[in-house]
């Protein structure tokens, strides 16, 4: 009996040695059948692998929208243990099952990081514009404590994606994005361009997509949130510099009707001493007919001197940027352009009028028209920027839109990356037009990769409303933990009449608005915009008013940290950092942290925590009443491992706790970390307005800290060749020591001699928007100074 078990078990042993003998390595990876799926791992670095799977004896042939990256040279080893074939590097081990074909991925210590399920591929034949493929789904075993994030941007507050559903579908308001990442320090991205959906339930996690030729993800290993986000702009490409007026502020309008009406803003906001940066010109500068919907150049009577206005901005010291969308009416030279190339696309789309068309942004020499009549009629009058609407695009019948043909296939099997491919034209055209002046682009959709387009996306056609307005937060930061950076709102919500019909007369519209423009302060863009009711800050009272003081308190707040904010966007294109940084970021061991949906850090130094909820004005009686007779609070929880400070006290509070903030109409909680360095410019009108020769240097103490200063010539692209400066600044707690290291670097118009004003902030000093009292001021030229404070 014992010699027939034992012939028996070595039967099973050669069975499962066999199954996982037949494979065949490559120089990147290796191949396998496992089932009658063909599965192929490509490495693209020790940390990053590529899978695809697709049925056997099929073809799969594939070049990605969003990776732009090659497999690396990446040396690696296969060997075959107990039915497995493991695949191992020097920094991660995958072991493919020889009998059900799951992956499992561990670090090089056997910790399992994530996990297929058995035989969880899923390929069901479908028909795709008289193409057969398949509709695809992998199966995932996720651990109990891990949280998940990413999949764009969605707005139900949602944080945490663990033990939901997403349908992955690009809308107005809702972008998609098949990327997630996990608590656990490691992502995965869908590289699919279909409607695709990401369950989580008691049984484990779905991707599921509605068209693809085969299964194709990407699993990259980093550690924590910024080494994914790095590991996924490897692959999908980096996020340039954009201009330094960028992070000024915007006014915008639906919409200004004409040239006289822009200059004027702009001038207004001059005369009243409120800084502006930006102003946007909207829809129907072509004019009012459909027929020429987005002529991509100025046609309304109301626009007749387009140069003159443009010039008129710039003598005003401000930047203005513009509409186009990517439909355009029958009479429009574009239009017409892109018919002979059969470069547009035959679905309905918004307007709804008869002979609009969105353009094929697949086809490369449709996006050479694209930005031929932007560059003919718009660039080369002084246009700073693009405002590209619609890009997801405006599809009201999805369902019939299906089976349009593209460039790239079906519209059904590429839709989601349209965004992608439009921004991109845009961008790589330009680039080519020019490296005087930097890319910007402001769009309503994204799609993996957008990053490395200098787009700054902005959360859609929104309600003014509390609760819409508390589900931004969510949405911009998991569209951030995707690695696409910059992110925005239309300040007030949009549609500002569906709640307050009465609009800029109501006060309750005053504190909504208010309190929105206090959080896009902490945003990387700060536009206002909307329609139903204006929304510059005069419209609003004058000075005395309590609105108007509290907007233009945060607005100078913001000019103060253009230094701070600048350096930030420094780090997220030299070391792929982010700007507006869920908790998890920073305190992935804090679970507390996992579902927070109102906080997040600003940078790595400031903690923000916006009051979304109407505190002074109600309508009790049916007319709003204003009541700032008692101060109201808002509870903020303070993630552990650090000490807190005030930003407008100076009281340091014990991080791991939750305290009681106080939030008067002009104020929202905003504690700076311990330890950090923050360096504030000059009050001024706009960006370039005032050196930074005498900068603030605010030292937050309780622990030790860094700041690498970055400075540029602001609007061009000169830095990728070198031209730009750094100074490092390096605080020492215990010994209450400053250092400033040598300067490295030179450019154009840089300063050689300059002074730190350093402020050592306590109660007594150092709080909120306004100048600091200097503990020391040190005068600097470019070497290596330390001072004890």
């Amino acid at each position: 009996m014992k010699r027939i078990q034992s012939i028996l078990l070595l039967l099973v042993l050669f069975v499962l040695e066999s199954k996982a003998q037949s494979y065949q390595k490559t120089t990147i990876g290796f191949k396998t059948t496992v089932n009658g799926i063909t599965i192929e791992f490509q490495l693209f670095s020790p940390t990053v692998v590529r899978v695809i799977k697709y049925p056997a004896g099929a073809t799969f042939e594939k070049k990605s929208f969003s990776v732009i990256e090659q497999p690396g040279k990446t040396a690696f080893t296969v060997v075959k243990d107990n039915g497995n074939l493991v695949l191992q590097t020097n920094a991660l081990k995958l072991k493919l099952d020889a009998e059900t074909g799951k992956i499992e991925y561990y670090t090089l210590a056997d910790k399992l990081l994530f996990a297929e399920k058995d035989n969880g591929a899923l390929f069901v034949p479908v028909e795709d514009s008289a193409k057969n493929t398949y509709s695809i789904s992998q199966a995932f075993k996720l651990k109990d404590n891990e949280a998940f994030y990413g999949l764009g941007q969605h707005q139900k507050g949602i944080m945490n994606y663990r033990h939901n559903t997403v349908v992955l579908r690009q809308r107005n308001m809702e972008i998609a994005v098949p990327f997630f990442q996990s608590s656990n320090g490691y992502g995965v991205f869908w590289d699919n361009y279909s409607i695709t959906s990401f369950k989580d339930s008691a049984d484990g996690a779905l991707l599921e997509s509605a068209i693809g030729d085969g299964v194709d993800y990407y699993f990259m290993n980093g550690g924590n949130a910024d080494g994914v986000i790095a590991e996924m702009r490897a692959l999908t490409g980096n996020a340039p510099m954009l201009p330094r007026w960028v992070f000024g502020f915007f006014q915008s309008r639906e919409r200004y009707v004409s040239q006289t009406e822009v200059v004027g803003i702009v001038k207004k906001y001059r005369e009243i001493n409120v800084p502006l940066d930006g102003i946007v010109q909207d829809w129907r500068y072509w004019g009012d007919d459909n027929a020429v919907w987005n002529a991509v150049e100025f046609g309304s009577p109301l626009f007749p001197e387009p140069k003159k206005m443009i010039d008129s901005v710039h003598a005003l010291n401000a930047h203005i940027i513009i509409s186009v969308w990517p439909s355009f009416g029958p009479a429009t030279t574009i239009h017409q352009e892109m018919e002979r190339i059969g470069g547009l696309l035959d679905f309905t789309t918004w307007p709804e009028t008869k002979g609009v068309r969105v353009y094929d942004a697949y086809n490369p020499e449709a996006r050479a028209i694209y930005w031929s009549n932007m560059n003919k009629n718009l660039f080369s009058l002084g246009m700073d920027g693009w405002w590209l609407d619609a890009t997801e695009p405006e599809n009201p019948n999805p369902a019939a839109s299906g089976t349009v043909r593209t460039y790239a296939g079906s519209f059904k099997s590429v839709a989601n990356a349209f965004p992608l491919l439009t921004t991109g034209g845009v961008y790589e055209h330009q680039r080519q037009t020019t490296s005087g002046k930097r890319v910007f682009i402001l769009t309503r959709s994204a799609f993996a990769g957008q990053q490395r387009y200098a787009t700054t996306t902005w959360s859609g056609d929104i309600n003014g409303t509390w609760e819409v307005f508390r589900n931004q937060i969510s949405g911009g930061l998991n569209l951030s933990l995707c690695a696409i950076p910059y992110w925005n709102t239309d300040i007030g919500g949009f549609y500002a009449g569906v709640q307050y019909p009465k609009g800029i007369k109501d006060s309750a519209f005053h504190e909504l608005y208010t309190r929105w423009l206090e959080f896009a302060t902490f945003t990387p863009l700060m536009r206002s915009h909307g329609t139903n009711a204006p929304r510059e800050i005069f419209q609003f009272g004058k000075k005395g008013d309590w609105a108007y003081d509290a907007q233009e308190k945060f607005i100078n707040l913001r000019y103060r940290m253009l230094p701070y904010n600048y350096s930030t966007t420094w780090q997220v294109t030299a070391h792929q950092s982010t700007m507006m940084r869920a908790l998890v970021m920073d305190f992935p061991t804090d679970e507390r942290v996992y579902d927070i949906n109102d906080e997040y850090m600003f940078g790595k130094a400031l903690l923000v925590a916006p009051v979304t909820d109407s505190l002074y004005v109600s309508r009790a009686t049916g007319t709003a009443v204003t009541d700032f007779s008692t101060v109201k609070t808002k509870q903020v929880y303070l993630p552990e491992g650090s000490k807190w400070i005030d930003f407008w006290t100076g009281e340091t509070y014990t991080g791991g706790s939750t305290i009681t903030s106080n939030v008067p109409i002009d104020q929202i909680p905003l504690f700076v970390k311990g330890g950090s360095i923050i360096p504030l410019g000059p009050f001024q009108q706009y960006a370039s307005e005032k050196k930074a020769d005498n900068l603030e240097v605010r030292i937050y103490p309780g622990a030790n800290g860094v700041f690498t200063l970055y400075e540029d010539e602001s609007d061009n692209y000169n830095y990728e060749n070198g031209a730009y400066s750094t100074i490092d600044f390096k605080w020492d707690d215990q010994t209450k020591t400053l250092t400033i290291g040598s300067r490295k670097g030179t450019f154009s118009g840089m300063l050689q001699n300059r002074i730190f004003s350093i402020v050592l902030v306590n109660k007594n000093n150092g709080t909120g928007p306004a100048e600091g009292k200097a503990v020391k001021t040190i005068r600097y030229s470019g070497q290596q100074i330390q001072a004890k404070l």
